[in-house]
């Protein structure tokens, strides 16, 4: 049987490009993947701004504060104007906004003006919110976690590649006779340039829905009918903000401090540090996508209870990575820490968003923009763990994993599933559940 074109898709060919949905898939997390480049492209690129700008540890800390916290609000603004107005529209007014302080930031002389800028740049996060209402547009209810998932991940992917490639951009700028204080400055020229030409193509080549755009079928009139307030009343969007706080909110911060923490650490070059660091973000290639998957496998026959369980056992794991790698004694302890936290994580980011579409389907464009904000005020909390003169990152990292095995125990015992729920409904008409 042949799909509707207006119609979302219950199967993800991440090989195709064909139609509305999976070009719309492509682009998004590709957009995505360039918002990265802009958002954290200084991360690798700290050490030479330490020495340039005469950074404290205490200031240092204050930029990673700097670059996430800003995206607390625009998250939550973000996913109301993606309601409204469509994530089409949306997505290219935030590229065409963000691509500014990205290309600017070179103008920073001093720490004031250096911290304003990164305050200026967290606004790119809140495309995560975007990318994720925009792909649950696209695909049906037994798809749309993985599908999430990937898009979210190969976005996060660009996480890694950021720690990886800027550096490499830096050393070339240096090779051509320009000084460190230079080369990073020069360097965020190029993350700039880029968030304007996915800003062209997100505008001229994506639909808001299968069916069209917002204002060609007249969506925003039929769901213009006030936000339903009561909903931060429930309990689950604020259990599920707390669980994407500690393990996206971890992973933006260890995004942003992952570099100095090994030059730091094992005394590593800034470049070896920053490969390093790319290794983490690099499996969001997979690990991410996994959490999705595993996320509806486990949804088709337990429902929304079984995802919160999962959810809850990877946040388990993840804490236990953390606090390993905290106490590791060696490069490769750490690297291997490193990598089984690193896994455990991202897969928690994907069952997080697997089960976040369903928890209140007519304000799906707020709730994302709430959980999602909940990682970015995760990141901006542990932010203040780094900044700390008193506290060494290892210690930090020591805190972290407490701070997730207890918020794992409060996902835990969250019913996410509503008596009647669409979602539950599903799930009990599956032929798994009535052969159980």
């Amino acid at each position: 049987m042949t799909p509707n074109k207006l119609e979302p898709l219950e199967k993800l060919n991440v090989f195709s490009f064909k139609g509305t949905q999976m070009r719309t898939f492509h682009i998004t997390w590709l957009t995505f993947f360039v918002c990265f480049f802009g958002w954290f492209g200084l991360a690798p690129l700290m050490p030479s701004i330490r020495a340039d700008l005469g950074l404290s540890k205490s200031e240092v800390g204050n930029t990673i504060i700097a670059a996430v916290s800003a995206t607390i609000f625009a998250r939550l603004i973000i996913g109301k104007l993606c309601d409204t107005f469509g994530p089409r529209k949306t997505y290219t007014g935030l590229l065409l906004v963000g691509a500014l302080p990205v290309m600017l930031v070179g103008l920073a002389e001093s720490y004031t003006t250096f911290l304003l800028f990164r305050l200026a740049i967290g606004v790119i996060g809140a495309s995560f919110v975007i990318t994720q209402f925009h792909t649950s547009m696209m695909f049906g209810p037994k798809i749309k976690g993985t599908a999430n998932a990937v898009a979210g991940g190969w976005g996060n992917l660009g996480g890694g590649i950021t720690n990886m490639l800027m550096p490499v951009i830096f050393s070339v700028i240096v090779g051509f006779g320009y000084t460190n204080a230079q080369a990073w400055r020069y360097a965020m020229v190029f993350p700039g340039v880029l968030l304007l030409i996915m800003a062209w193509l997100y505008f001229k080549y994506t639909k808001d829905t299968p069916a069209g755009n917002f204002d060609e079928i007249d969506r925003a009139k039929k769901t213009s009918s006030k936000t339903d307030w009561s909903l931060l009343a429930d309990w689950r969007i604020w259990s599920l903000a707390l669980a994407y706080a500690v393990c996206f909110g971890m992973e933006i911060t260890f995004d942003g401090i992952a570099a100095l923490h090994f030059t730091d650490t094992f005394s590593l070059s800034q470049s070896t540090a920053g490969f390093l660091a790319g290794i983490f973000g690099f499996m969001n290639l997979f690990a991410r996508a996994l959490g999705g998957i595993a996320a509806d496998k486990v949804s088709q026959k337990y429902g929304m209870r079984g995802k919160g369980l999962l959810l809850a056992g990877l946040l388990i794991l993840e804490g236990i990575g953390i606090i390993l790698f905290a106490y590791s004694g060696s490069l490769t302890m750490a690297i291997v820490s490193m990598l089984g936290f690193a896994l455990f994580l991202k897969m928690a980011n994907g069952t997080t968003y697997a089960i976040t579409p369903f928890i209140n389907e007519k304000n799906a464009g707020m709730v994302s923009g709430i959980v999602g904000a909940g990682g970015n005020v995760g990141g901006m909390l542990f932010g203040f763990l780094f900044k700390s003169e008193s506290i060494t990152y290892v210690e930090a990292f020591q805190y972290i994993g407490y701070v997730v095995i207890a918020v794992a125990a409060l996902v835990l015992i969250t019913r996410f599933a509503t008596k009647g729920s669409a979602e539950e409904e599903e799930v009990l008409e599956s032929p798994l559940v009535a052969q159980s």
